[in-house]
Order: structure tokens, then sequence, then C-alpha cells
């Protein structure tokens, strides 16, 4: 296979060049690669809903919050890892890019072996102690043993995409989604429509899927002319990149783990409310997430755009970058949340038409809602924090404001107020909480005052 020619200075690097332009350009592959992804998982949400029923979607949505807290851990190790490789390229050090491409290549394998193991064995476990229904149990079990026999495509998509995407390219990382949501849907309908397979069927489409578009990506990093282009036999830890890799990456992995952790705890409040509790704040779940696309999208470009631009000496593009980033999320994020808002009903009976289900569902969107600004606010906030190199000062506002004080509230006032309502209002309470202490700091502390370059 003829190989690309590309230089470190190419096209997709975001050192040069009008600002909101090579931002937006970097965000959109990203947001429409989001897009595709939760489209496919929301179909399978759809396709169990209306083809299996209201407990079927209650075990395949209701333990979303286990998922993150195991993934979402090795996914901040990849943001640290794409953090260092964006530096690096900025600074054009070709030799120190090799070195952190195949050590990051190197962790993601382990990772996902991990993951695997710590899934298929602790799931049950785990599903217990957040009070999963009898009737909803075995489904979940079958449904997320089989989503984690399979993660270790999930964790090298994810691995090798920041590759990509710390390079600037953010274009390959969506045609792979394309092609892996193509197959995922495909395979719902077939297994699950067609012959009529249970959840696990879900589970099972979901993991080809991410499989295949993570070897996509490997296919490209290792035909892609580059210097971070991967070489098999070079895949090995190096010492000290391992430890810049864990630097900049521990504190997002924790932050992710303790989101994931007081999330958990939301949702065994939720289970206890019964399986049309569960199923509605499933659904909404599902919707919820069209709403984080230009969120999650302007993150990693507001990360990747800083990064790189520190990495050169840009301080104040970088500053100018993570300005424009930040007010282009907050707007979007508000106008997907008032959509979200007035058309709730709608969207939450697309995967169950129970009336039960439906009002447990409107309930929590027209909670949410009108509060997404204040979730990008945050994001934003956190992946500029990630650029920098401060991941600690996220992940230290996190834990308080997403994890403290979000299961004191439940604990305390759940105690004495048993009413769905206090768990759907913990997220506008901690998502302002933290908004408020990021927009201190940042005013507090003039970010990126320093002129000299930054370095590693």
């Amino acid at each position: 296979m003829k190989k690309e020619s590309h230089s470190i200075a190419d096209k997709n690097v975001m050192t040069s060049g009008c600002v909101w332009s090579k931002m937006t350009l970097f965000a959109i592959p990203i947001f429409l690669g989001n897009l595709f992804q939760q489209l496919y998982n929301t179909a399978d949400s759809y396709i169990v809903g209306n083809y299996l029923g209201t407990t079927a979607l209650s075990a395949v949505t209701s333990a979303g919050s286990l998922i993150f807290l195991l993934i979402g851990f090795f996914q901040g190790l990849s943001m640290g890892a794409g953090v260092v490789i964006a530096r690096y390229i900025g600074a054009e050090d070709k030799q120190s890019i090799e070195k952190s491409v195949h050590t990051a290549v190197a962790l993601g394998i382990v990772s996902g072996v991990l993951m695997t193991i710590i899934g298929v064995f602790f799931t049950p476990k785990i599903l217990v102690l957040m009070g999963t229904p009898d009737n909803v149990m075995p489904s979940s079990v079958a449904y997320f043993r089989l989503y984690f026999l399979g993660s270790i495509g999930f964790v090298m998509y994810n691995t090798l995409m920041g590759i990509l995407q710390a390079a600037g390219d953010s274009k390959h990382p969506l045609y792979y989604l394309i092609i892996s949501s193509v197959i995922n849907i495909v395979l719902d309908i077939t297994l699950i429509g067609f012959f009529k397979r249970g959840v696990w069927a879900a589970a099972l489409a979901t993991a080809i899927s991410q499989l295949v578009s993570a070897v996509l990506c490997f296919i490209r990093l290792l035909n892609i002319n580059a210097d971070y282009r991967i070489r098999v036999n070079l895949i090995s830890f190096d010492g000290i990149m391992l430890k810049k890799i864990i630097r900049f990456g521990l504190p997002s992995a924790f932050q992710n783990s303790i989101i994931a952790f007081a999330n958990i705890v939301v949702q065994s409040n939720i289970n206890s409310f019964g399986e049309y509790a569960m199923a509605g704040a499933g659904a909404y779940s599902k919707v919820e997430g069209f709403a984080f696309l230009p969120i999650t999208s302007f993150a990693m470009a507001i990360t990747t755009f800083v990064s790189q631009n520190l990495g050169a000496g840009n301080i104040d593009r970088a500053r100018e970058g993570a300005r424009f980033g930040t007010t282009v999320s907050v707007i979007v994020a508000e106008i997907i949340g008032v959509f979200i808002f007035i058309l709730a009903p709608v969207f939450i009976s697309s995967f169950d038409k129970t009336s039960e289900v439906v009002d447990y569902g409107t309930v929590r969107a027209r909670t949410c809602a009108l509060f997404f600004c204040l979730l990008a606010f945050s994001h934003a906030m956190a992946a500029l924090m990630r650029g920098l190199g401060k991941a600690i000062v996220p992940m230290v506002v996190m834990l308080i404001c997403w994890c403290i004080i979000r299961v004191s509230i439940l604990v305390f006032v759940g105690y004495f107020i048993h009413n769905i309502a206090v768990v759907n209002w913990v997220y506008p309470i901690t998502w302002s909480l933290s908004s408020i202490v990021f927009a201190g700091y940042y005013l507090k502390t003039p970010l990126l005052r320093n002129k000299e370059k930054d370095h590693i």
C-alpha cells in the first residue's frame, strides 16, 4: 500500500492560520463522529426498547455509569497521551513524538486487557451494589459482561484516535466512526429485530463495531508517512514518556472515575424508584448525549489547540483559541438544551411509549436541559486546564462539586425526601457550582500570562 507523505507541519497542525477556522474545521469532524457514535448508542436503546420491552431497555440503559466508571479512567490516560503528543508535534520534536506515540499504544493495549478482566469479573457485584432490580439483573449482567469482553476495541480506538487528533487529524476518525456506526445498526436490526435475540446481542454489535473502528485507525497509523506513524516493532514503554503521560493523564483519569462513581450513586437512587424510572432516565440519557456533542467536540479542540500552540510558544494564539472554543461550545449546547426541553415527550416516547416511562424521562429532561450551558462551560474550562498541563485543577473541582457535593445532596436530602426530583436537580446544582469555581479560578489567575515557552 502506498504511504501518504506528511510533514510534521502539515495542514492539520494548528500552530498557524486563522484561529476560528482551524478550530472549527478540527471540531466539526469530531462533532460528526460523536454524532454517529451517539446515534448507534441510541440505536441500541431504540431497537431494544421497541423490540424487547421496558425491562430490556432498563437493563441496557441503567448502568451507563458502570461502563463509564471503567472506560472513563482509561479515556483519561488517553487524554494525557494526546496532550503530550500534541505538545511535541507543536514543538516539532520528532524523536519525542515517536517515543510518546509508541508508549501510548503500549499503554492502550495493557489498559484494554485490564478493563476486560475487571469488567467481566466485577460487573455482577457492582450491579448488586447499585440496587439493580432482580427482574432486570440477568439481562444487565449478560449485556455488560459481553460489552466488556469487547472493550479492547473501545480502548484502542480511543488511544489511536487520540494520536490522530493530537496531530490535528479529526477527519479520519470520523470516517471510521461512520463505518462502525453502520455496522452496529445493521447488526442490531439483524440480531434483535430479525433473529429476536436478547439484550446480549446489542452488546455484541457494539463490541464488533468498536473493534472495526480500532482496526481502521491502526491501519491508518501504520501506513501514514509522518513522525506519528506506528511501527509495530517499536511498540513498547519508554519510562520517561510513560511518566509524562501518567502525569498529564492520571488527573483526568481520576476525574472521569470520580464523576462515574457519583453517577453510580445517582443511578442507585433512580433504581429505587423501579424499572419505569430506570427506563425513563435511561432514555433521557440517550437524548442528553446529543447535547454533549458540541461540548466534547470543542473540548477536544481546545485541549489540542492549546497543547500544540504552547509547544510552539504561541501563547496569545492559545488564549484566543480557548476563548473561541468555550464560547461556541456554550452557545450550541444551550440551543440543543432548549430543543430538548420543548420536545422531551416526543424524544422519550420514541424509546418506550409507556406513559410512566415518558413521564419520568420528560421531567428529568425539563429539569436539566436549560442548564446545559453550565455543563459546557465546566467542560471547556477543564479542557483548557488539560491543554495547559494543569489537569489536577479540574480533577479537584470535579471531586468537590460533582462527587462530594452531589453524593452528599443525595444522601442527606434524599434521606428525608424520597422524591425523584431530588435526583433530577442534583445535576444542575453541581454544574452551577463547578462553573462558579472555574470562572473564579480563571478570573483570579490570568491564564497563559507567562510569556516564556511552556516545556513539558
